[in-house]
Parts: structure tokens; C-alpha cells; sequence
């Protein structure tokens, strides 16, 4: 598995452990890493994707909600709401390809959550992608 496939797992796990306990994010990943294994760089790429969405969730939650049609961002499930949001923070504050973004996204949904929510993810996201401005990903 690719070194950035596993810091977006990771990631999406502490921001999901986040979520459910709203531990300060310096404490949840000093928790997390004591039994996650991982090399520096995947470790560092992990707690930049989750400490930058952990940081932004006002700004990604307005954004995801903006293209998210017919759904209320309260009504998605805690794990779709976090993939969102951690594809919608690499989208715009990464220089990662929108493609690769909305793949990975589409996989991590597929891992965690279930095959019926990677269309979803894969809609919300293409929209947040046209709409600012990243490269429209490949039909």
C-alpha cells in the first residue's frame, strides 16, 4: 500500500476518533501513534491531512453542505462526514491532484464505510472540485 494511501487511513481515523470524543488533536494523535505503526513521513502526512481538517471543520462543513445536494451534513453518517471533510481539506489546501483525491476518497468510503456511500462521496466531491477550480478528474 502506497505511503499517502495509509496517512489519508490514518488520518480519517483520527479525525473520526476526534469527532466522536473532541480530544485536543495533539492528545489524540500522541494516543493514536502508541499503536499505529507507521514510518515519519506517512506519520507526518497523517497529522497534517487530520490537524488541518480537525482546524477547518466550519470552513469544510459550509463547503461539503454547499454541494452535498438534498443532504444536510448533520444527516450524513460520521464516517461519510469524515471522508468528506478530509478529501475536502487536501482538495483545497494540498496540491494533490483532484483525481487522486477523489479516488482515494472513493476507496477509503468502500474500506470504511459501504459501497453505497462511494458514489456519494465520489458526487460531493466532484463538485467541490469544480467548483474551485481543481482539475476535473478523468470520466
Amino acid at each position: 500500500m502506497a505511503l499517502r494511501t495509509k496517512s489519508r487511513e490514518f488520518a480519517l481515523q483520527m479525525l473520526f476518533q476526534w469527532e466522536v470524543s473532541r480530544q485536543e488533536p495533539a492528545q489524540l494523535e500522541m494516543v493514536f501513534w502508541r499503536s499505529a505503526r507507521a514510518q515519519a513521513s506517512t506519520r507526518a502526512f497523517a497529522n497534517e491531512l487530520f490537524e488541518g481538517a480537525a482546524a477547518e471543520t466550519k470552513r469544510l462543513d459550509d463547503l461539503i453542505g454547499k454541494h452535498a445536494e438534498h443532504w444536510r451534513v448533520g444527516r450524513m453518517s460520521a464516517i461519510d462526514h469524515a471522508i468528506l471533510r478530509l478529501a475536502a481539506y487536501e482538495m483545497t489546501r494540498t496540491s494533490t491532484p483532484a483525481k487522486v483525491i477523489l479516488d482515494e476518497a472513493v476507496n477509503l468510503a468502500k474500506k470504511f464505510s459501504s459501497e453505497e456511500a462511494a458514489p456519494f462521496v465520489n458526487g460531493v466531491l466532484d463538485a467541490i472540485a469544480r467548483s474551485t477550480g481543481a482539475p476535473k478528474p478523468a470520466e
